[in-house]
């Protein structure tokens, strides 16, 4: 096995690196689906009524969030011939095919409260079987390389997968409900059959292509789960980059959850959705190895700070103009903030290893699992306010599903694609300031380490 593959700093094989980056295709297919169609499917099709299906998602957001730190303690203390992490991905992919299948396919429940029963039900399911698969796939993120430089390259492989994933399930749900004519209940079944399949394959060749450090011989952490968890907010570096990742999908999640609402209502050309979520990857896909070229000579922190400033001021630009200056306006906006996904896309997974590494050199302990299980834990607490406060808005807003709005909702639409989310990404620009480790630090922690400085009983918060 080779120096680059089980994790000694250097240079990464492009065979390893497209192995680790496949299985986020369909990762990211899951993201789009949920966040771009899960409350338009429950309120549209399924027939549920706004603020009940935003506490579906948030109810099986926050449980799912709460199964993330316990998945992540339990992959670290996993140990099999075939690694920590692989176990997970190989057995966990099955469960997630179902699982997507199943939300997807809506069954025939005349009772409004049985239905929504079902429903909180099916989406904490799936949220759960995408919990077990990633969650240790994400934590082997900082096992392949420690190199600083490498790790952004590694994740410039993952998310240009990513990408493709994001413009497949953005731009292919439309086209498949399509092919069953005006049946949405059949069209939806079979996009979460495909797109399912598709999670099932990518996570199955990175369980076959990846191979993991060995760990057998580690010590098994001996930190009960409380414990571990209080220990990963004692990294201050951490901290600062998990807030800032959760407002990031906060805002993120505003966007991409009404945009389906404000082509279908206020441009009344719901088709359009698809033309504005693909130029808006496609832009992306192009910057995001921009985004590595420009991190390397800038840095991380300010080109992640990039992408919020970008995708702050298009949103404004949206609910000042885009009710005025039309579709052709939008799409502008979306190339525009096409550049600032594309910006942000990398950085987080490039800094949050540093953090990570961070924590293992002072302390002398490796627990990967804990702190990407608490990384999603607080994404999807984000993710799932931002499902939440969208349901109440339209809800008070008085929207209904099917029909012309009125004006108090078609002001709430363009609130929630406006200043909703650019509140949220200015904070997290603002937060990101205070990031502490860059390459210098990064590389003084290392070489004091390797000189034997590193004892753990240093200052966490120091840096």
């Amino acid at each position: 096995m080779s120096e680059a593959t089980i994790g000694i700093p250097g240079r990464l094989r492009v065979r390893t690196k497209l192995g680790f980056g496949v299985c986020d295709l369909g990762g990211n297919l899951f993201f789009t689906a949920l966040g771009f169609w899960a409350l338009n499917y429950l309120t549209d099709t399924v027939a549920i009524p706004a603020a009940i299906a935003g506490i579906i998602i948030m109810v099986g957001k926050a449980w799912d969030a709460f199964a993330d730190p316990v998945m992540g303690y339990i992959s670290d203390r996993t140990r099999t011939r075939w690694g920590r992490r692989r176990p997970y991905l190989f057995f966990g992919a099955f469960p997630l095919f179902l699982a997507m299948w199943w939300f997807f396919s809506a069954p025939a429940i005349s009772s409004p409260v049985l239905l929504a029963i079902w429903a909180g039900f099916a989406f904490a399911l799936l949220n759960t079987a995408y919990t077990v698969v990633n969650i240790p796939y994400s934590s082997l993120t900082p096992e392949l390389t420690k190199d600083f430089h490498e790790r952004s390259s590694l994740n410039g492989y993952r998310f240009g997968f990513a990408v493709i994933g994001t413009i497949i399930g953005a731009g292919a749900v439309q086209p498949i409900i399509g092919l069953f004519g005006g049946n949405k209940h059949l069209g939806f079944s079979m996009m979460g059959l495909i797109f399912g399949a598709l999670m099932l394959v990518t996570a199955l060749i990175t369980a076959f292509s990846v191979r993991e450090p060995d760990h057998s011989k580690d010590p098994l952490p001996t930190e009960k789960l409380l414990e571990t968890y209080k220990a990963v907010f004692r990294n201050r570096p951490y901290v600062i980059i998990l807030m800032t990742y959760a407002l990031h999908l906060l805002g993120l999640n505003f966007l991409q959850g009404i945009l389906v609402y404000y082509f279908k209502y206020i441009y009344r050309d719901e088709g359009m959705t698809t033309m504005a979520m693909i130029l808006l990857l496609l832009v992306a896909m192009v910057f995001i190895p921009v985004s590595v070229l420009v991190s390397k000579r800038i840095g991380k922190k300010l080109t992640y700070q990039i992408c919020f400033f970008i995708l702050s001021t298009g949103s404004l630009a949206i609910f000042a103009l885009g009710h005025i200056l039309g579709p052709k306006f939008f799409l502008g906006v979306m190339v525009y903030a096409g550049i600032g996904v594309g910006f942000g896309y990398v950085a987080p997974f490039a800094m949050v290893p540093d953090a990570i590494e961070y924590d293992a050199v002072l302390t002398g302990k490796r627990k990967e699992g804990a702190f990407y299980g608490m990384w999603t834990f607080m994404s999807k607490i984000g993710i799932a306010s931002s499902i939440l406060i969208t349901g109440a808005v339209l809800s008070i807003a008085r929207f209904v599903p099917n029909v012309d709005q009125g004006p108090s909702s078609l002001l709430a639409i363009r609130l929630l694609i406006g200043p909703f989310p650019a509140f949220f990404l200015i904070g997290a620009m603002v937060l990101l300031y205070f990031y502490p480790l860059d390459e210098r630090t990064y590389a003084e922690l290392i070489a004091k380490h390797s000189r034997g400085g590193g004892d753990g009983s240093e200052d966490r918060g120091s840096h």
